[in-house]
């Protein structure tokens, strides 16, 4: 992967139980804000391109597929708790068509639908130290203990494939990014790149990978 993304640390005893876990990040400097005429019109083509038959495809996917393994092995019923691209897909059909909603969720939902490998965002200045990959403590406000997470050095910063705790997403005020993406066993690197630089590239703030 490029040098400007960063590979976390994943806690010895959860990477001997999920070899193929890992967790990447990219730091960038951008402006959260209303979304923009072309990424509405990239949402639109996205949308068009995803047909039912198409939707009901995807999950056997080698990617899509890779993470409905995974959430069978950590216990997750991918049946009841939709994976992110899965869910996504379900959202389209729903409404008819992917929804904008701001500049960085739209990044995100277009580096998802694009590589099938889930991509969030979180204030930079609102982390303290490096972030790794564990299990969320009883002490960890926000997500349940027992839970894999990814955490900073102090705190638990999500339940992994869950939402981000109070205090640590994109907010009007944040400048500084931190796109994070999860990769399971069977997702090749090259897709989590795409997935992170495609982020950052739609928000105008990175050069792609060399």
């Amino acid at each position: 992967m490029s040098a400007e993304a960063v590979r976390h640390a994943v806690d010895p005893l959860v990477a001997e139980e999920f070899p193929g876990l890992r967790l990447w990040s990219l730091p960038l400097t951008t402006r959260p804000g209303a979304s923009h005429a072309g990424l509405k019109t990239q949402l639109k083509m996205l949308s068009d391109r995803m047909t039912g038959a198409q939707a009901i495809a995807q999950r056997q996917e080698p990617i899509p597929h890779a993470y409905r393994v995974f959430f069978r092995h950590v216990g997750i019923d991918p049946e009841r708790r939709r994976t992110p691209i899965e869910q996504a897909v379900l959202d389209r059909l729903h409404h008819g068509s992917f929804r904008s909603r701001n500049l960085v969720d739209d990044a995100l939902l277009i580096a998802l639908v694009e590589t099938g490998v889930p991509v969030w965002a979180l204030d930079d200045d609102a982390l303290d130290g490096e972030l790794r990959l564990r299990v969320a403590l009883a002490e960890d406000a926000g997500v349940p203990a027992g839970r894999l997470a990814v955490s900073d050095r102090v705190r638990a910063l999500m339940e992994l494939f869950g939402p981000t705790v109070p205090g640590v997403g994109v907010r009007p005020s944040t400048r500084r990014l931190r796109l994070i993406a999860v990769a399971v066993g069977g997702v090749p690197e090259i897709h989590v790149e795409e997935a992170l630089f495609g982020a950052a590239q739609t928000l105008g703030a990175a050069e792609g990978p060399a």
